[in-house]
């Protein structure tokens, strides 16, 4: 057996486990379903009318979609500190299998609760009144992206939720970040319109490469008092997503495996 079968195999298996135990815990999927819609019913009819009323509702759902997948980028965070915490992890280091393979396990099976909260967001979405006016190509197109960040995105919650001594700790590390990267981007507010070094921090943020992506692929207008997205960035939103998706893959794949190797030599 090659050591990517060996891999892949092993992972399935202590994915599945992770599900098992998500089943059994139903409760802990509360938050990551019921944020979503919070969020699009405060920024949607708080205030979407004084923003452009239905057509900022449709142009938000983007930033929804962007905001969820960061967000769920906790759950790894979490339940893979829990699992060092609890000393699951020391079990499965006395067993025969790749440390690549527990890290990967909980990265798939999260995605799990990842797409869950998507579909939440999307049908939340649908009753803000946003519509995809592109065709279905583009539309499976641009959930195919949001996908492939979110699986990025998913191995920075890794690296967190290793490198945390405690779920504590985890916890406060796992949100501190979300924020600034959710809502500094062209989520809900035009790029350019922010403040000073700001809206050049939005401009290239992979959250606004991410949401840029979903609008080109959805066909979802900018609201007319909003200032025209310009610039490299906005012109080609999917290779810069994709550049962005491969970065955040290669570096935090590398980090938490590495500090996961560090932290099972010193336990």
């Amino acid at each position: 057996m090659t050591a990517v079968l060996r891999v892949a195999r092993e992972s399935s298996q202590l994915a599945r486990r992770n599900l098992l135990r998500l089943v059994r815990t139903p409760t802990s999927l509360v938050s990551s379903l019921l944020e979503p819609v919070m969020f699009a019913l405060l920024i949607g009819f708080v205030f979407g009318n004084s923003l452009g009323g239905g057509i900022y509702r449709e142009y938000i759902v983007a930033g929804l979609l962007a905001q969820t997948v960061v967000f769920t980028t906790s759950f790894t965070t979490i339940g893979l500190s829990r699992d060092l915490e609890e000393g699951a992890v020391d079990r499965f280091r006395a067993l025969p299998i790749s440390r690549v393979s527990i890290l990967l396990a909980r990265t798939c099976s999260d995605m799990i609760v990842c797409v869950a909260s998507v579909c939440v967001t999307t049908l939340s979405g649908l009753a803000l009144g946003w519509r995809a006016h592109t065709g279905v190509l583009h539309t499976a197109a641009g959930f195919l992206l949001l996908l492939l960040f979110a699986f990025a995105m998913s191995w920075v919650g890794a690296f967190i939720g290793v490198i945390a001594p405690t779920v504590q700790v985890a916890l406060s590390l796992g949100f501190i970040w979300m924020f600034p990267a959710a809502y500094i981007s062209s989520g809900y507010v035009a790029a350019r319109s922010l403040p000073g070094p700001l809206a050049h921090i939005a401009e290239w943020s992979p959250i606004t490469a991410l949401v840029n992506a979903l609008r080109q692929q959805f066909g979802n207008p900018v609201p007319r008092q909003f200032p025209v997205p310009r610039g490299w960035p906005v012109e080609h939103a999917v290779p810069y997503l994709l550049l962005w998706s491969a970065v955040l893959l290669t570096v935090f794949v590398s980090w938490a495996t590495y500090a996961y190797r560090n932290k099972s030599k010193s336990r």
